[in-house]
């Protein structure tokens, strides 16, 4: 995640800490990730760029209740710092606030990500008792436009009804939207809906090529257009800012976003510029396999959400801990020492240190190879140190 109130605003966040903790100092030797758990694969809608490729129907093996009651426990004396409830669609597994109360009583901070058509009243109060830190929904534009990438008339009013729900419980909570050339034109509605509304965050994301979202390819922004819509976030985060409405937004899965935040503070001699530098290098870029994780329903245990192609192994099998522990295991070894194995222009790039390569199974799902570059990559060659004054290096 790039965090761009925090490094063009200055503005911080809770989630600072995680994001920006110092690179060295006090970190364990065996990485504690961010927890992303498919609870399940049912999903009461057929988003058209799902990356999990959820269905109508829970999955034949899904981790039981006991099962998942026992994942918690191993995840919290693993002592990883969040847990985010994902699917599927989570709302429909009745057990959710059960695992959720669980999680909390253990001391995991506790995140929610849902399409937000089940989430009423009542059950914005239950999250709110169970614990849950914060909820974050899904809406890809106006009703139109999300309606249809949901596969579902009246998903935009309810998704919404669910904003104001979680409000009045008191519950925080955020918006996410997935770029794609059939919505890029309503990034500045959400910024609008957002001051109107009062929402606190805003995660804009990078189009993931797995699960169903593998079919969209041909609506990914291409270089040019994925630089004018960075661009477009930022100024309107600063406009947000600058109007009294000093909301969290965020880009997510398109870690060449910090270098390219950067590259332009530095044009426009920003204050925070140096400040910005040190906060992308802390963070790191891409963390798969060392601060990110998912498991899924079923559970197998992956470097990443979106990897469903790399199973590290399975829980019941063995504890999370132990697999994401274990030193023989080569894929984790690999992404634990990157730099060796990435290859064309992320190996020589010297913005490495600030994007970490960039998201693997975009690479592998484009080549066919894990540690080939990105494609969604848009900076240029003189931008990553690979030309200067027209002759490669």
């Amino acid at each position: 995640m790039i965090g761009i109130s925090r490094l063009y605003c200055g503005s911080r966040e809770r989630s600072d800490a995680l994001r920006y903790g110092e690179a060295q100092a006090g970190r364990p030797a065996v990485p504690r990730p961010v927890v992303v758990w498919n609870i399940t694969r049912a999903c009461n809608l057929r988003c058209a760029h799902c990356y999990s490729g959820s269905g109508s129907a829970p999955a034949r093996r899904e981790l039981s209740t006991d099962e998942g009651l026992a994942l918690l426990d191993d995840l919290a004396r693993f002592r990883v710092p969040v847990v985010l409830f994902s699917g599927g669609e989570p709302l429909t597994r009745p057990d959710l606030v059960r695992l959720i109360t669980h999680a909390a009583r253990l001391g995991l901070r506790t995140v929610l990500s849902t399409n937000g058509t089940l989430l009423d009243a009542a059950a914005a109060r239950a999250l709110k008792k169970a614990g849950v830190a914060y909820v974050g929904i899904s809406l890809d534009g106006l009703r139109e436009t999300n309606d249809a990438f949901r596969g579902a008339a009246g998903a935009f009013d309810r998704a919404l009804a669910a904003v104001g729900h979680c409000r009045q419980a008191e519950l925080k909570v955020g918006l996410r939207f997935s770029i794609t050339r059939r919505n890029v034109g309503e990034i500045g509605d959400l910024f609008d809906l957002a001051r109107r509304q009062r929402i606190p965050r805003l995660c804009f994301y990078h189009l993931a090529w797995c699960g169903r979202g593998s079919r969209l390819r041909q609506e990914d922004l291409g270089r040019a257009a994925t630089r004018r819509a960075v661009d477009d976030i930022i100024n309107r985060t600063r406009d947000l800012h600058a109007a009294g409405h000093p909301a969290e937004v965020l880009t997510v899965d398109n870690h060449a976003d910090g270098p390219y935040l950067y590259l332009r503070m530095r044009r426009e001699k920003h204050p925070q510029a140096d400040e910005a530098l040190t906060l992308l290098r802390r963070s790191g870029g891409n963390a798969s396999g060392e601060r990110i994780a998912a498991v899924g329903w079923d559970g197998s245990v992956y470097p990443d959400q979106f990897w469903r192609t790399a199973e590290l192994g399975r829980v019941g099998e063995r504890t999370f801990a132990e697999i994401w522990s274990d030193p023989t295991q080569p894929l984790l070894a690999a992404l634990r020492n990157r730099r060796k194995h990435l290859t064309g222009r992320c190996a020589r790039c010297r913005f490495l240190d600030l994007c970490g390569g960039n998201l693997r199974a975009r690479a592998e799902a484009d080549t066919g190879d894990p540690w080939a570059p990105d494609p969604a990559c848009y900076l240029t060659d003189a931008e990553i140190g690979l030309k200067r004054r027209g002759r490669k290096e």
